[in-house]
């Protein structure tokens, strides 16, 4: 292998990977200078010339010329009569440079060196990639589903950078094949034995922040501000907007005409419902617009426990709980207090804690009723039996008996 063979080879792997000529043009002089540095003990007298366009190395070796018979070292010094049959008109002190030959540095030498420079320029784009999505790190990537296994996806970006999207960081209901489009956001960067791993999500706030930049211009122009975003991935999310221009209206904006601008984002999250509301900084005001579509007859707020009362009408309980008891919880998360639910204009003396029936319900039964919102017997008999298996995980038999027992209190 000579040397435009061995560089011709890594200006390829260079196009490739992407590492700038002078960066290129730096790693093959050191390691020429290191293998040089091995061969003659020292490099000082050597000049390496790299020309990356045209694919070569030169390699000249600095002698001093001395007279005949006092040469001490030949990786130095020349003798005289050697010396001007390169050039006769050298003297004795001057110096003479003497390309040197890659045949010198034998077959072994040439594999170690090319073995140095993979390692090298590998090494290189480790730390080119791990630096770039370190940076990108919150960003919105697209890219094509190259494997799918049980507990991961492997996405290839646009210079076939290896990707991954976990079970974990997926919508529920994700489905993808071999060779799909996927876009996701950049969630963090690892380096695991020495090699960078670029993980991607796509249930993050971050996420649904980036395709509401994507979609609504207003938003992408700073017009719009995103004030905070929580999410249940694949069933709801609840993003709370604001506009320093009295002219714009933040939720129209982003919901678009007809539903225009959303629909596009709903669609990206498997058909996730998304709220879109005004952000204020009236914490009632926040937490009822924050609990839509259900209308809050009165809230009563608890600073020191960061504690919400919310008042409602029978017949909104269930709509400011939500499917899975989702609003509220969102709504909770979203507002930063914890909301408690209240039916107005019912005596709690003719109510029963649902706690009273540890004796006869299971406590994991009760657990599941108070997780969508019901705390009291007549909070769970106002749903129905088709309500209830929607919002729990309880099966119909299960329900049927508990509703037998909470009836059978108030007979």
């Amino acid at each position: 292998m000579n040397s435009l063979e061995l560089v011709e080879s890594f200006s390829e792997f260079k196009e490739l990977k992407s590492i700038d000529k002078q960066t290129m043009q730096h790693v093959l002089e050191d390691v020429f200078r290191a293998m040089l540095k091995k061969k003659f003990n020292t490099d000082e007298h050597i000049d390496v010339i790299v020309n990356i366009d045209k694919g070569d190395v030169q390699i000249f070796v600095n002698k001093e010329i001395v007279a005949d018979g006092e040469v001490e070292d030949q990786n130095t010094e020349i003798a005289y009569s050697d010396a001007i049959k390169i050039e006769p008109d050298f003297e004795i002190g001057e110096e003479v440079s003497e390309e040197f030959r890659f045949a010198d540095f034998g077959r072994r030498n040439i594999l170690s060196l090319r073995q140095n420079l993979i390692s090298r320029i590998l090494e290189l784009e480790k730390d080119h990639l791990y630096k770039k999505y370190k940076e990108r790190i919150g960003e919105i990537i697209t890219g094509e589903v190259y494997q799918v296994w049980k507990k991961e996806i492997m996405v290839l970006d646009d210079e076939n950078n290896e990707l991954i999207l976990p079970k974990s960081e997926q919508i529920p209901s994700d489905y993808f094949k071999k060779g799909e489009s996927i876009r996701a956001v950049v969630s963090k960067v690892d380096m695991r034995n020495s090699s960078p791993v670029i993980i991607l999500s796509r249930i993050a706030p971050e996420f649904l922040e980036r395709l509401f930049e994507l979609e609504v211009p207003e938003v992408f122009d700073g017009l719009i501000t995103i004030k905070r975003i929580v999410r249940e991935p694949g069933e709801r999310a609840k993003v709370a907007v604001e506009s320093y221009d009295d002219r714009i209206d933040p939720v129209g904006a982003c919901v678009g005409m007809k539903g225009s601008r959303i629909h596009g984002i709903v669609r990206e999250l498997r058909n996730e419902n998304i709220d879109v509301i005004n952000f204020t900084n009236n914490p009632k005001l926040f937490i009822q617009r924050a609990l839509s579509p259900a209308k809050i007859t009165n809230i009563e707020i608890d600073e020191e426990e960061k504690r919400a009362s919310v008042f409602l009408k029978p017949d909104q309980v269930s709509l400011a709980i939500g499917k899975g008891g989702y609003n509220i919880r969102l709504a909770g998360r979203l507002s930063g207090y914890e909301i408690d639910v209240f039916r107005d204009g019912e005596s709690d003396n003719e109510d029963v804690d649902l706690e009273e029936f540890a004796d006869e319900i299971d406590s994991w039964i009760l657990d599941e009723l108070k997780a969508v919102g019901c705390d009291t017997a007549k909070s769970v008999l106002e749903l129905t039996v088709e309500d209830l298996v929607q919002r729990t995980d309880l099966e119909e038999e299960t329900i049927q008996e508990v509703l037998r027992i909470l009836r059978s209190e108030f007979e």
